[in-house]
This record gives C-alpha cells, structure tokens and sequence, in this order.
C-alpha cells in the first residue's frame, strides 16, 4: 500500500467530533443539577476547549477558544466576554508554551490542563472580584478538583481524533 494512501486512511476528519464534543459539553454545563452539586461541575467546555487547541492545532486556534468562550458566557449567563478573554489567554499560552513540543503525552496533557483549569478559575475569581461581586471563596475553587478529575475521561473519549 502506498504511504499517500496509508497516510490519507491513518487521518481522520475531526469536523463532526469537535461539533459533537462543543455540543456535549454545552449541555453538560447547562443540566440541572441541585445547589449543593452544582458547585462541583467540572468546567467541559474548557477542558473540551483545551483538548481541541492542543491535540488539533490545525482545526483549532484562537478563534475556536473565543467562539466557544462567547457561547459559554450565552450558556451561563456571565459577562459577555468574560470566559472568552480566558479561553483566548489560555490557548493562546498553550500553544506558545506547546509549540516546539510535537509529542504530548497524557501526562503533559493533563498537568498542562490542570494548570489551566486553575489559571481560568483565578481570572474569573479576578473579574468578580473587581465587578464587585459578593462570592464564597470556598464554593469558587470547588470545580478545580472536579475538573481535573474529569480530564481523563474527556482525554479518552476524544484521543482517536488526536493528530
């Protein structure tokens, strides 16, 4: 078999994934859940958001992380342009500190996704804080746990369209 052709079998569209993923997590985010378990949600769109830039460079960029931010403040009510900012400053970090590194192995992937999670929580705790907005400490930092724990999950379920 020609190498053209193995190559052209070996890569996969990601289009219909990635649309599905945003869409999952989208829904994800918004399913009600009860007060006490709410505090606890992981934050997908981000980690969907972040497992895209990173393991699809080619499909998604700067603009998907903005796209999929301004859809999260629609979902969820925030600030316009509140978790866009974030999403832009992350990936955009991602990728500049990721991009002479071709081989991402699991373990990068995730303390690079952890490191994330805790840098969004920061600015969104920073932006409240310079809105005014009153907020328990406690209850804001509860997703960080819950999302680096579903970093895993959301990595194996969407690694057969990794480049």
């Amino acid at each position: 078999m020609p190498i053209a052709k193995l190559r052209a079998v070996k890569q996969r569209d990601p289009l219909l994934p990635i649309i599905l993923s945003v869409i999952l997590a989208s829904v994800l985010i918004v399913y009600p859940l009860s007060y006490a378990l709410s505090g606890w949600r992981p934050l997908f769109m981000m980690l969907v958001m972040l497992f895209w830039v990173l393991c699809q460079p080619t499909w998604c960029g700067v603009w998907f992380a903005f796209g999929t931010g301004i859809f999260v403040d629609l979902l969820v009510d925030a600030p316009l342009g509140m978790n866009a900012l974030s999403f832009v400053v992350l990936a955009f970090t991602a990728r500049f500190l990721t991009r002479e590194r071709r081989i991402l192995t699991f373990g990068n992937l995730w303390a690079i996704a952890s490191i994330a999670v805790l840098a969004h929580l920061f600015f969104a705790w920073m932006a409240q804080a310079m809105s005014g907005v009153h907020f328990s400490l406690a209850r804001h930092w509860q997703p960080l746990l819950t999302s680096v724990l579903a970093w895993p999950a959301i990595y194996y379920m969407l690694k057969k369209w990794r480049i």
